[in-house]
């Protein structure tokens, strides 16, 4: 007995492949639209006025001293960053060069929720406020308290120093800021017995306090103490609203409007100025991440000329927008003399 061959109709044979190609697209469109890819965008964030306000409310609000007109602009920049990606998002964003594209990770560490990065970001905002007000004050002059806000158990401090005295003196030498103190006994050897000068309660007090090595550094004393600097002028009140931004790298342009609203003249040359980078105390500038996404948003606001922090130099060099001149800064100073030079027709040091 013979079998013999089944022979499907062309006709059918379109319907089946026509249906079979259906169901592939419609996976492939759920795919593309509801699965989500381990990746974040990363673009121009939004640019903030830091001599204006947001909401109607000043971005650096000073009460309790005389101000400085300003005009112009000296504005933060920050990074947008685009989370919960689809395949066709992802893969749209990539297309049109507009965003980067980053493992998830990097800006979401495993093991830690959305909630917990963002309460960091916001931390990291309020200690780079709070370093950009004692940069500002110090150049600018005006009193700086150096308190003592810890003292390390068993260490050669304890028991002599407490929380919250203010020091004011090393062996007679007047210290204002971390920086001065540790200046102060960089050159006096271990096992030395140092005269330390605070207010205590309102009172002055000398404690005698024997330094012991450093363990980073033997041949360097050390006195056991951690300290923070505060406004010593009981009548200035500096409050920032930046909104909802968080993270450091706001920390040097906050610090520049505090200057400008609190000195003679205006730093900015009345421009439209913009930049970014972290600040400390001593007003050293250090680098930040998303310098290109920055330089792009600083460009599309109208900004003109972008501090730029030396260590992101590179970077920001290999794509600097067209029209936004770069101005290299190591530290505070290197910023405001960068405007003066741009405000003066003289050109600024550049990447």
């Amino acid at each position: 007995m013979k079998l013999q061959s089944l022979r499907i109709a062309p006709g059918y044979r379109r319907i089946v492949t026509f249906f079979v190609a259906l169901a592939f697209l419609i996976v492939f469109v759920l795919v593309g639209t509801l699965v989500k890819v381990p990746y974040v965008a990363l673009g121009p964030g939004p640019t903030v006025n830091t001599l204006g306000t947001v909401d109607g409310r000043e971005v650096v609000n000073i009460t309790g001293a005389e101000l400085d007109p300003t005009t112009g602009n000296l504005n933060l920049t920050t990074v947008s960053v685009t989370d919960g990606l689809t395949l066709f998002q992802a893969i749209g964003m990539w297309v049109s060069g507009d965003d980067q594209l980053q493992p998830r990770d990097q800006i979401y560490p495993p093991g830690k929720s959305n909630d917990e990065v963002d309460k960091e970001n916001r931390q990291q905002m309020s200690g780079s406020e709070d370093s950009a007000k004692i940069a500002a004050l110090s150049h600018l002059g005006r009193p700086i308290d150096l308190l003592v806000s810890g003292v390390a158990d068993n260490g050669p401090s304890a028991g002599k120093l407490e929380p919250q005295d203010e020091i004011v003196a090393v062996n007679g030498t007047p210290v204002a800021t971390s920086e001065a103190l540790r200046e102060a006994i960089a050159g006096i050897a271990p096992g030395t017995p140092v005269a330390i000068d605070v207010i205590r309660d309102g009172k002055p007090v000398t404690e005698t306090v024997t330094l012991v090595p450093n363990p980073e550094d033997e041949t360097k004393g050390l006195l056991g103490i951690t300290l923070s600097e505060q406004n010593g002028d009981p009548n200035l009140e500096i409050n920032f609203d930046v909104g909802d931004i968080g993270g450091p790298s706001a920390g040097l342009m906050l610090t520049l409007a505090i200057i400008d609203k609190l000195s003679p003249g205006e730093l900015n040359g009345g421009e439209f100025i913009a930049g970014t980078g972290t600040i400390d105390s001593s007003g050293d500038v250090g680098e930040i991440g998303g310098i290109q996404h920055k330089m792009r948003a600083a460009r599309d606001a109208g900004a003109t000329a972008f501090l730029v922090p030396a260590g992101n130099c590179v970077e920001a060099k290999s794509d600097t927008p067209d029209g936004l001149t770069l101005v290299k800064v190591d530290t505070l100073d290197d910023a405001i003399n960068g405007m003066a030079d741009i405000d003066a027709g003289r050109t600024a040091p550049s990447c």
